[in-house]
């Protein structure tokens, strides 16, 4: 009975926004991403392993109703072993991942020569 009660009072309490999982929008920045290496001369989407492109959400913050700016931190590895850290920033909605353009920075680029 008392877990019930303690229940019941957490989910008229606590606003369900808090509860709400972070949007799942990784896909337009990380496509974005790899057209401005690209268009940079920094590596050709068709040598990246895709499979081996590691994501990660660094940042979500709400600026208004159902609108987040996004951060995320990709480490994309090309076909000869290299790695590329790129750092994008977008905003994105429930309804639209491409809500904004993305601003791509590359923080780091790894060669390995063997």
């Amino acid at each position: 009975m008392k877990k019930i009660l303690i229940t019941t009072i957490s989910m008229i309490f606590f606003p369900y926004s808090l509860m709400a999982k972070p949007l799942d929008c990784h896909s337009w920045p990380m496509s974005m991403a790899e057209v401005w290496m690209k268009n940079a001369g920094i590596v050709d989407i068709v040598n990246l392993d895709e499979s081996k492109t590691e994501i990660k959400l660094l940042a979500s913050e709400k600026k208004e109703k159902d609108l987040y700016t996004q951060v995320y931190h990709f480490i994309f590895h090309d076909k000869q072993g290299n790695t590329y850290q790129i750092i994008t920033k977008n905003d994105a909605s429930s309804e639209e991942c491409s809500m904004s353009e993305v601003n791509s920075y590359l923080i780091s680029k790894s060669n390995i020569n063997y």
